[in-house]
C-alpha cells in the first residue's frame, strides 16, 4: 500500500505564510511530497516555493482548478490539501504520517493563531459542526486516500463551495476521522473583515449552497462586496480561501 504523504498547498500572493509554511515542512522533506500550485501570484510566491517544495505548478485562479491540479500531479497514495497560511506542528506532521491503515479520509481539527476567547469559541463549534455532520471545510486540512480521491471524482469544478461539495461526496463512501493534533490556521481574514459579519456570511453561503443555490451564483453575489486589493488567501469566503464556521 501506498503511504506515502503528498502536500498540495493552493497559494495566490500569499509568499510570507508560504514562506513560513514551506519552512516549517523542510524536516519532513525527505519523507513526504511537497506540492504547490500558483493560481497566478504577483508577489515572491514562486520564487518562495521554487525554493522550497519539490514541485511547483502553475493554473488558473481558483482552490478547485489548483487542488485538482494538485492532485492530478501528485504520487502519493495520501493527498494532504493544506491552505498556505496553515501552521503544521511537529506532532501534527507525524501523525500525517502514520495515518491507520483503515483510515480513508478525514479532517484535522483546527485552532487559530489568536488566543483571544472569541476565536477559541468558533473553532470549538467548527470542530463540533464538521464532527456532527462530516462536512469540513478546506482549512480543516482535508486529506484522502488518493484511491477514494479519484474514485469520487475529486474536487469538482466550483468557484466556492468545492471542500464542503467534496466531503458531502466522501462521508458517503467512509467514515470522516481526525488526527488527534489540531492544525492552526490564521485569524487574519476574521480580524480584518469582523467576527460576527464573518460568521453570518459564511452560514449565508453556507444555507444558500445546501438550499440549491448554485456556487457559481453565490461567487456572483459575494465577491462584489470583497475590496478588490483583497486576494484569494485573504478573502473571508468558502472555497476561495476562508475560514468557515
Amino acid at each position: 500500500m501506498n503511504n506515502k504523504l503528498s502536500i498540495i498547498i493552493p497559494v495566490l500572493n500569499d509568499a510570507l505564510a508560504l514562506s513560513s509554511l514551506l519552512v516549517s515542512l523542510q524536516g519532513v522533506r525527505d519523507s513526504v511530497e511537497i506540492i504547490v500550485v500558483d493560481g497566478g501570484s504577483k508577489d515572491a510566491s514562486c520564487d518562495v516555493a521554487e525554493r522550497h517544495a519539490h514541485r511547483l505548478l502553475h493554473t488558473a485562479a481558483g482552490r478547485a482548478a489548483q487542488m485538482r491540479a494538485g492532485a492530478q500531479a501528485a504520487t502519493g497514495g495520501w493527498l494532504w490539501f493544506v491552505h498556505a497560511d496553515s501552521v503544521l506542528s511537529p506532532s501534527l506532521l507525524v501523525s500525517m504520517q502514520q495515518l491507520p491503515d483503515h483510515w480513508q479520509w478525514g479532517r484535522c481539527d483546527v485552532q487559530f493563531d489568536d488566543p483571544r476567547p472569541a476565536f477559541r469559541v468558533i473553532a470549538f463549534f467548527m470542530n463540533w459542526r464538521s464532527r456532527l455532520t462530516g462536512i469540513c471545510t478546506g482549512d480543516q486540512g482535508i486529506f484522502v486516500r488518493r484511491q477514494l480521491y479519484d474514485g469520487v471524482g475529486g474536487f469538482a469544478a466550483l468557484p466556492l463551495m468545492e471542500d464542503v461539495e467534496l466531503s458531502a461526496r466522501l462521508k458517503r463512501k467512509a467514515r470522516v476521522h481526525r488526527p488527534g493534533t489540531p492544525l492552526v490556521t490564521s485569524a487574519r481574514r476574521w480580524q480584518k473583515h469582523g467576527v460576527l459579519r464573518t460568521v453570518l456570511l459564511m452560514w449565508w453561503l453556507r444555507l444558500q449552497f445546501f438550499a440549491g443555490v448554485p456556487a457559481t451564483t453565490l461567487h456572483q453575489r459575494y465577491y462584489p462586496a470583497v475590496d478588490a486589493t483583497t486576494t484569494a488567501d485573504t478573502a473571508p469566503d468558502n472555497g476561495a480561501g476562508g475560514s468557515r464556521t
